[in-house]
Order: structure tokens, then sequence, then C-alpha cells
């Protein structure tokens, strides 16, 4: 084991601080990352927080991990020291049930092992994440960072890059396809990207009326006002496609009624309490309402590379590790344009045992 420096929560009613967490020694197959830049999610604050009621504590969250290699073990063939590499939302899982053979590790039948507040299959305790100095991951589950991509503006691609690919792929986005996305948050200005780069027709659907100039920039073709009766009246059956990012509640048969005859719409965006579905929005057009989650490590580098040959990565605001709290409650009150990034040049020297 090494010791090395963490910032996380010691309760769900306590600030992040910085900490002293323990790693695993580099193993054979595994890889040792001196991590660089880690992106903020929406769900390190409710696992920090413990919303999930799930939470393990001390809890240092962070899945959206870029890094350098300072070690390999002697198994190791896929990276070398030096490498730049990224690490998502999960670090391990059976590799044996149908899902992780068919390279869908998320839907692991015995549950993926989460970068952080997981459960380590080898006893090794509760994982930690990547607010921290470093992290030892199975070079399995690491992933190859395009060398034309900015290391900081990468780092989200981990979480709201996959979480919105995965269903572009799935569903066969592309040419020709009128795609709505709902929501420009996190998730939303990266499937408007990624939407748009894979040839669709691109329709943000939003509540607010600030975001058009934004949407168009990012690729979007048309930005529609979901408050607006008389225009998504007019919208109605005319979308091959629609991408739902939006974590709160909100009408969905709404959207879907937007949808043509045998076409679907996907929700990413968790909120926390169900989305009353009426039967109706889905059996008159034979409509299909489907979820998704992330994306395996074969996808992820998938998306990865795409990113890397089309110039692709999130829009980010650089903070200071002691400006975790601020950007917490900056996203709380969607305050952000449209990922935090880390940098984890910031990261304390001050620290206190677990």
């Amino acid at each position: 084991m090494f010791t090395c420096v963490g910032y996380g929560a010691s309760a769900a009613d306590k600030p992040l601080a910085p900490l002293s967490l323990q790693r695993r020694e580099t193993g054979a197959e595994d890889v040792r990352i001196e991590i660089l830049y880690c992106g903020v999610c929406h769900s390190d604050i409710h696992c920090a927080r413990n919303e999930w009621r799930s939470t393990v504590y001390p809890c240092v969250p962070g899945h959206e991990i870029v890094g350098r290699v300072v070690e390999v073990g002697k198994a190791v063939t896929r990276f070398k020291i030096g490498d730049h590499v990224g690490v998502g939302c999960m670090v391990d899982s059976c590799r044996q049930c149908a899902s992780c053979r068919e390279g869908l590790e998320q839907y692991c039948e015995q549950g993926f092992v989460d970068t952080y507040n997981g459960q380590d299959r080898h006893g090794r305790g509760i994982t930690y994440g990547g607010y921290s100095q470093a992290i030892v991951v199975d070079q399995a589950f690491v992933l190859d960072i395009p060398k034309t991509l900015d290391l900081a503006a990468t780092a989200p691609l981990l979480c709201a890059g996959i979480t919105t690919w995965s269903p572009l792929r799935r569903w066969k986005v592309g040419v020709g396809m009128r795609v709505g996305i709902v929501g420009l948050g996190g998730l939303g200005h990266m499937g408007v990207k990624l939407a748009h780069a894979l040839g669709a027709d691109v329709v943000l659907l939003t509540r607010s009326e600030n975001k058009l100039a934004d949407a168009k920039r990012l690729g979007a073709q048309e930005v529609i006002l979901s408050t607006d009766a008389q225009a998504m009246t007019k919208e109605q059956g005319r979308f091959d496609f629609i991408l739902d990012t939006v974590s709160a509640q909100h009408d969905i048969n709404m959207y879907l009624g937007l949808l043509k005859r045998d076409a679907t719409l996907v929700q990413v965006g968790a909120p926390g309490e169900p989305l009353p579905v009426a039967v109706f929005s889905l059996i008159l057009k034979r409509r299909q309402f489907a979820g998704s989650l992330i994306g395996g490590i074969a996808e992820t580098q998938e998306m990865l590379n795409f990113c890397g040959e089309h110039g692709i990565t999130a829009d980010i605001e650089m903070i200071r590790m002691d400006e975790i709290e601020t950007a917490y409650d900056r996203i709380l009150h969607s305050d952000v344009k449209y990922r935090f990034v880390i940098d984890m040049k910031t990261m304390p020297s001050q620290i206190s045992a677990l």
C-alpha cells in the first residue's frame, strides 16, 4: 500500500476536505496513474451527500479522470510510463457474465465496481475516486487519450461523453435523422456535439430562452422552447430519436409525443422521483421509451477515438480543489457551462488521517 492525498467527505453533512488515503501497490495487471485533471459530475454530489442512501464514508468522489502513467505492472501490455490515460465510472466487473463478454461491462450481472464508493472485488475495501493525487487501476479499465485532445477538457468525456455517445450509437443516430436533445447541461451539451458530428439534424428542446446562441454554437440546427405550446404542437410526430438528459422532474409525455411512429426516446438523465408515463403516448404510434447507462470500455474507447478525430471535447470551467463546495453549489443552481474540471496541481498538502 502507499499513501496519497485525497479530498473527500467524512459524513453527509460535512464539507469535502483534504485527507490521507491508502492505495494498493501496482499489481501485475495494474496501471498507476498520476491524476492531472478530474471532472465534477452531479453524481459526485449525490454520493458525497448520501442522497442515494448508499454512501460509505469517507467518500472520495471523482470518475472523470485524466492522468499520466507513472508505473505499470509486469503483465501490462497496453500502456507504458508517460502515456496519457483516462478512467471513467468503473474500475472492474465480473468479466464472465454475458454482458461483460459482450463488452457491456456497465450491465455486469454481478454489478460493476464503481470508481468510487464501490466494493473492490479483491477484498481491498471501498474504492476511492479521482479527487486525489493518484489511482491504481487494472489495465482492462484504463483508456487511451488521443494525442489531439486537450487533457482537461477530455476529462468529462469519461462520463458525460460516453453517457450520451452510447445511446446515440445503440440507436444508430446519423445522417438524415431529426434528433432532439432535451436539456443543455453537462450531458446535453455533449449530446448536441456528438449527434451533430454523427451527421444528424440536431434540435435542442429546452425551457430556457437564453440557450439559443450556445445551442447553435455547439451544433444544433434549431432550438425549440418546450414552454411554447404552439411550437411543441407543430413538432408532434417529427423526430426520429430523442435523447433526454434532464435529471429534474418533467413531463416526459410531452416529448414522447414528438416522436414518429416506431421512434425512440432514451432517458439518460436520472430524476430522483419516477416519471409518470401515459400509456397512450407509446401505444398509438408504437413508440419506445428506453434508458441507457454510461458505456462499456470498448465503446468508451471508440467514443474517445471519435472525439479525437473530430476535435470534440467538453466545454469546461477549471477550478481549484478547494473550490469544490462552491462548484457543487453552482451545479445545483445550474450555474456552469458546462462542466467543472479540477486542476489536481491545486491539491493541498495538509491532510488528516482517515
